[in-house]
C-alpha cells in the first residue's frame, strides 16, 4: 500500500509498514508493526485512522499519533475514571471532556450513583469511527441512556457552567492543536467553577519522563485553585516510556478517605483497592520533580 494511503507517521521497512511515535528531544522512538489499515479519513479537526497492529490489536490513531489500543487502552480508561469516581462520595453528575474513544464513559457508567454523564467531544467523527471499528473499547449496542453526547468545544462548554458537576474528567490528547487550551489556567479556573462545592476533577498530565514541564505546570496551576491536588501514576505500555501521570484536584481535603470501599472493581482489569493507594505513592524522581 502506498504511503499516501496510510498518512503521516508511517514508515516502510523490509518487513512491512510501521507507525512511529518519536520524542525528538530525547532521541527516543516507539513503533508498532501495522498489519492493515482499517479506516482513514480527514474530519474537520484531524486525521482519523484505525489500524490493526501486530501485537496490540486495533488502535485509534489521530494525526499520526496512537491514542489507544485494544491491548492496553483499558488501563488508561480505568485509571482516569475509577480514581475520581471512587474518591467522590456521590458522583451523581459527571462531565467528560474529550474521550472520543468512549472508553472512559463506559467505565463511568459502572457506578450506580452516576445519574448523568455529559461527554463533550469536539469531533463527532472520532466517536462514530470508534463505535464502528473499536467496539471492544467503545462498547457495542446502544449507549447507556445516562450518557449525553455533546459535540462541541469542551473549553467553551465548561465556561458556561457553574456548580453543576460532582466530577469532571479531562480526557484530552497531548497539549497541541485544539487540546492545548485544556492544559491552561483559564480552562482549569472554569472547571473549578463548574464543579459543586465538594467536586473533584482529574486530568491526564502526560509522562513524567518525557513531559516533566507539562506535569509540573498542570500541578502547579491546579494548586492555585484547589486545596488538595495529588498526582498518581499508571503503567501503560502504548504511551512513550510506559509511565503515565494523572493529576486529581479536589475542592475538599483528603479525597482519598474511604476510596477503597467505594471502588467498583469487580470487573476491572487494572484497578483494585491496592492500586488505588499505591498509585499515589510516587517514586523519588517524580517527588523531586513536583517539589515534594
Amino acid at each position: 500500500m502506498e504511503k499516501e494511503q496510510y498518512g503521516q507517521g508511517y514508515v516502510r521497512r523490509e518487513d512491512g509498514w510501521w507507525l512511529s511515535d518519536t520524542e525528538e528531544e530525547y532521541g527516543f522512538q516507539v513503533q508498532w508493526k501495522v498489519k492493515s489499515l482499517l479506516h482513514r479519513e480527514k474530519s474537520d479537526f484531524q486525521e482519523i485512522s484505525v489500524i490493526e497492529t501486530e501485537g496490540f490489536g486495533r488502535a485509534l490513531v489521530l494525526d499520526g499519533i496512537v491514542q489507544t489500543t485494544e491491548r492496553d487502552g483499558w488501563i488508561y480508561n480505568e485509571m482516569i475514571t475509577h480514581i475520581p469516581l471512587a474518591a467522590h462520595p456521590n458522583p451523581s453528575a459527571v462531565c467528560i471532556i474529550g474521550g472520543g474513544d468512549c472508553g472512559a464513559v463506559r467505565e463511568t457508567v459502572k457506578y450506580p450513583a452516576v445519574k448523568r454523564v455529559d461527554m463533550v467531544e469536539i469531533d463527532p467523527r472520532v466517536v462514530s469511527v470508534c463505535r464502528s471499528f473499536l467496539p471492544s473499547i467503545a462498547g457495542e449496542g446502544e449507549p447507556d441512556p445516562r450518557i449525553r453526547f455533546l459535540y462541541e468545544d469542551g473549553a467553551a462548554f465548561v465556561k458556561e457552567k457553574k456548580g453543576e458537576y460532582d466530577v469532571i474528567i479531562v480526557d484530552s490528547s497531548d497539549p497541541v492543536g485544539p487540546a492545548k487550551v485544556l492544559f491552561e489556567e483559564p480552562f482549569y479556573r472554569d472547571v473549578h467553577r463548574a464543579l459543586k462545592d465538594d467536586g473533584i476533577m482529574v486530568c491526564q498530565s502526560e509522562s513524567p519522563v518525557f513531559h516533566p514541564r507539562v506535569l509540573t505546570k498542570v500541578r502547579d496551576t491546579l494548586k492555585t485553585l484547589f486545596p488538595d491536588v495529588r498526582t498518581y501514576l499508571a503503567t501503560i505500555p502504548t504511551y512513550p516510556g510506559g509511565i503515565w501521570s494523572f493529576t486529581l484536584a479536589s475542592k475538599r481535603t483528603d479525597p482519598l478517605d474511604g476510596i477503597e470501599e467505594r471502588l467498583r472493581d469487580k470487573d476491572t482489569r487494572y484497578v483494585n483497592r491496592d492500586i488505588v493507594r499505591s498509585s499515589f505513592r510516587l517514586p523519588n524522581y517524580v517527588r523531586e520533580l513536583l517539589g515534594e
